[in-house]
């Protein structure tokens, strides 16, 4: 136990010893892959039937996609066999001519091959001649013209297997599948908050000093599903967004980056929770390609991430360290993460619970004055609902007022309490409302301040709603605040309009007349 301490520290404790109670975690089975982790695509071809000609047709492409072994295996057996053909061929001519039978020690004889008296010599002779060694022991002359027609047959026939095959050989070793071996991803994705959003991410990084020209990054989720129709889509492709529309997908790898795809309505991870990552089945492809700075071919690196290798509240530690002139990248923290506080429910789940604790109702503002009503339309509200503030400045500018101003002012309110009284409708056909009042009288209205007209001390007039429609009103109030509704509520009891004096400021409530004597 002790040991197991100081292995692990203080902090470990053992929960439960007894086996019996003991249990284990069940284990996944290890599911096919689409996309092996070092790129490899896991998809083989059969039953191609009569399709199998088309690889023919494109016979130097199909040596170049070749292993290494059987492309050495093609190369030798081709020159192999090339060259025992041809040495065949310069020994039926020399057979063919009698040259064998002299063996070569006659003088006087001129033989079509000098030296060439049996097929190692003919196959000696062809070699020399293919690799243009020359070691002048052995010659064509002038008496065989069968001779000169098979030697520039050789030539042109040696020239295109040469271009072939070492064509072939040069394409495949310069290939860029090599420079995407230094190519790192990170070996799991991981899902936490990035500025405040969820976003699934994952690291590359480029262990060479050479540069990869226009380096582009994509992301395919390739995922089984079945269409509303009763289609089944297996291995469905869907793009991820890697920041396609910004930019981002574009870069300059001369370091680590992460790369981030941000979940949000329009990603296929829009659902995805923590507990549904546990029994969801996906795969996502990653991959990076780019022009390798040195050879100028396009590279392409590839590989995967299954959903056991998604890690929930993770980030990945950081490599980049500033030493004295130049940055440092340590690669032994590539692969490692630790874990963050991340909310273990989808970006659904989270907008749903936020549009469930915002407010419902929303604050109306206040509907200007408008001018005075049609008896016939009966359109819009007869009451103007203005709040104490509004209604304290707007007396207050009318106080301001030269005395000549409020006279007039207060004739035209005398005119529209005679209106009122008598119940005249006033000129232009339109009706009178508490709307089309002085906003002091809609004070009045609303405050229920009884005003004692000049003359008339017996006469009280009511102030009631011309609207009739009582269930706008009361929509109207539940719509407006509450300090703005109580303003609007109406008055019970009728107002009692009473004279006081002879002038026409006499007629304001006292706060008014007291402001003004003080002016």
């Amino acid at each position: 136990m002790s040991a197991i301490r100081r292995k692990f520290g203080e902090d470990y404790q053992v929960v439960n010893t007894n086996r019996s109670m003991t249990f284990s975690a069940p284990v996944k089975k290890k599911r096919q892959r689409f996309v092996e982790k070092n790129g490899r695509c896991n998809v083989q071809h059969g039953n191609l039937g009569s399709e199998t000609s088309r690889y023919i047709s494109d016979l130097f492409t199909t040596l170049v996609d070749l292993k290494w072994r059987w492309n050495l295996l093609i190369f030798i057996l081709t020159y192999t066999v090339a060259w025992l053909v041809m040495a065949s061929m310069w020994w039926v001519i020399a057979y063919i001519r009698g040259d064998l039978s002299y063996g070569g020690h006659n003088s006087s004889y001129t033989p079509c091959v000098a030296n060439v008296y049996n097929f190692p010599s003919a196959f000696l002779f062809f070699i020399e001649t293919e690799a243009t060694i020359g070691y002048g022991h052995r010659y064509i002359t002038e008496k065989c013209p069968e001779g000169i027609i098979l030697f520039l047959f050789q030539s042109l026939l040696g020239s295109i297997v040469d271009a072939f095959l070492i064509g072939c050989m040069f394409i495949k070793m310069s290939q860029p599948k090599k420079r995407a071996e230094t190519l790192m991803f990170s070996q799991d994705a991981v899902i936490s908050q990035r500025d405040g959003k969820l976003c699934l991410m994952f690291r590359v990084g480029n262990l060479r000093n050479s540069h990869m020209v226009s380096a582009q990054i994509r992301c395919k989720l390739i995922k089984s599903r079945q269409t509303p129709e009763g289609e089944f889509l297996p291995l469905d492709q869907c793009e991820l967004d890697v920041g396609f529309g910004t930019g981002a997908d574009q870069l300059f790898l001369v370091s680590p980056l992460t790369i981030c795809h941000e979940i949000n309505s329009k990603s296929p991870f829009f659902d995805l929770s923590q507990r549904s990552l546990m029994n969801d089945q996906f795969e996502i492809v990653v991959i990076l390609e780019g022009i390798v700075e040195t050879t100028g071919m396009t590279c392409q690196a590839r590989t995967s991430y299954t959903e056991d290798e998604v890690l929930w509240g993770h980030r990945f530690l950081p490599v980049m360290s500033l030493e004295e002139g130049f940055f440092r990248v340590d690669y032994s923290q590539f692969h490692n993460t630790f874990e963050v506080p991340t909310p273990p429910y989808s970006v659904k789940e989270q907008e749903e619970k936020s549009s469930l604790t915002s407010p419902n109702s929303l604050p109306v503002a206040p509907t200007p004055p408008s001018p005075l009503l049609r008896n016939s339309s009966r359109v819009g509200r007869r009451e103007r609902l203005l709040s104490a503030d509004n209604a304290d400045h707007v007396d207050d500018q009318v106080s301001r007022l030269p005395s000549k101003l409020q006279r007039m002012s207060s004739s035209r309110e005398e005119h529209l309490w005679r209106g009122l009284k008598t119940g005249s409708a006033l000129p232009g056909g339109k009706a009178s409302s508490t709307g089309d009042l002085p906003l002091s009288i809609q004070r009045l209205r609303s405050s229920s301040i009884p005003v004692v007209r000049q003359g008339h001390p017996e006469e009280q007039v009511q102030l009631l709603s011309l609207d009739g429609e009582a269930e706008e009103s009361e929509l109207e109030k539940h719509r407006l605040p509450t300090a703005i509704s109580t303003l609007a509520a109406p008055t019970p009891a009728p107002v009692q309009i009473s004279s006081v004096g002879s002038r026409p400021e006499d007629n304001l409530p006292p706060k008014l007349r007291r402001m003004n004597a003080d002016r």
